[in-house]
């Protein structure tokens, strides 16, 4: 969005995806007590200093289109962050993609600082995008390197352009999904613009129980590797999924803005089995609906039930939490739902 409206491109087709309009804005709601999650906000518990140590595979998209406009010199910039965000104990391994995919740094302690630094330092770009190649060279090693009470993640960095081995986001999805089932996660970076992929970039980390990230300026890569490291790669959630049932007597129709790839089907929100989306300490996750009230309705009455299911990663216990939608309750519009509701309508109109 932000690229987009400094270079007067805000209305490409496809570019906009209304609920990261909406969640990319901080609301200041209140976490819920007791929880790992909670109808207003979730939030975890885990602080930097106390998360598990982490084991960190980075994919590095070293083909030629990394060359346009200096996207790989933001990723150097960016992975330097990380590495001085690291805690000592934890590792990096960086494999790197252009025709093939090859190791750069063997596994290494983030303790030496310098080593991986000169191997940052060394990335260059050139050759086609292979990037079958890289994913499979990288979770290879982060599946070897494996330990259940680690933090176990592969971080893509790439502007999501693939043109050797598959390149489809449906193939390469099918890919890492089992992965992340294991427990090793995805965190795609996108960089670049013109002919960057969105598309496949955020699709790869919804399959690979992960986060998509969109690094535009050496601030986001601080926001991003400085700021909300823990987040990013701690997952307190597993398998997060919510549903709104409206009173139909109550409501005579309603809307959920955003959210069109991420829906599952009503009849699987309660099998647990299927797949939804994996939720880190300290996010928050905001859905706006529009609905429309039948006339003469009682306020005090609920119009509807929000219930919000997930798996704890802690002891793989399922979770639920439900709470009435009441209007009595309702009150003022909040300066959180107003900002949200501006977003909303500015990511519509930029849709049309």
């Amino acid at each position: 969005m932000r690229t987009l409206l400094e270079q007067d491109l805000l209305r490409r087709r496809g570019s906009v995806r209304v609920e990261e309009w909406v969640n990319s804005f901080d609301y200041h709601d209140e976490a819920p007590p007791g929880q790992g999650l909670g109808i207003t906000i979730e939030q975890g518990p885990v602080a930097d200093e106390d998360r598990p140590s982490a084991h960190l595979t980075l994919v590095v998209d070293t083909s030629g289109s990394m060359d346009i406009r200096e996207r790989l010199g933001l990723v150097k910039s960016s992975l330097a962050l990380l590495a001085d965000t690291l805690d000592d104990d934890d590792t990096l391994f960086i494999v790197t993609y252009g025709d093939e995919a090859e190791p750069l740094l063997e596994p290494t302690a983030v303790s030496e600082t310098d080593t991986i630094l000169d191997a940052i330092d060394e990335l260059r770009p050139g050759g086609s995008t292979n990037l079958e190649a890289g994913l499979r060279t990288g979770y290879a090693q982060a599946t070897d390197a494996f330990r259940p009470d680690a933090i176990s993640t592969v971080i893509l960095a790439s502007d999501g352009v693939a043109n050797v081995g598959v390149t489809g986001p449906g193939r390469l999805a099918g890919q890492i999904a089992e992965a992340g089932d294991d427990g090793i996660h995805l965190v795609t970076m996108g960089f670049g613009m013109g002919n960057y992929n969105d598309d496949l970039m955020e699709q790869l980390a919804d399959q690979g129980n992960g986060f998509y990230a969109y690094v535009d300026t050496f601030a986001e890569a601080e926001r991003l590797f400085v700021e909300d490291l823990t987040s990013t790669l701690t997952v307190v959630a597993a398998d997060a999924r919510v549903q709104v049932g409206f009173d139909e007597q109550q409501v005579e129709s309603y809307r959920l803005l955003g959210y069109e790839n991420r829906a599952i089907d009503d009849d699987d929100f309660t099998d647990m089995e299927v797949d939804a989306g994996e939720v880190g300490a300290g996010h928050t996750v905001t859905a706006l609906y529009e609905a429309e009230l039948a006339e003469g309705i009682d306020e005090d009455e609920p119009i509807g039930e929000v219930d919000l299911r997930w798996i704890s990663v802690d002891d793989d216990a399922q979770d639920q939490a439900t709470a009435g939608i009441v209007l009595a309750d309702a009150g003022a519009d909040t300066e959180a739902l107003a900002l949200a509701s501006v977003v909303a309508e500015a990511a519509q109109r930029a849709e049309r």
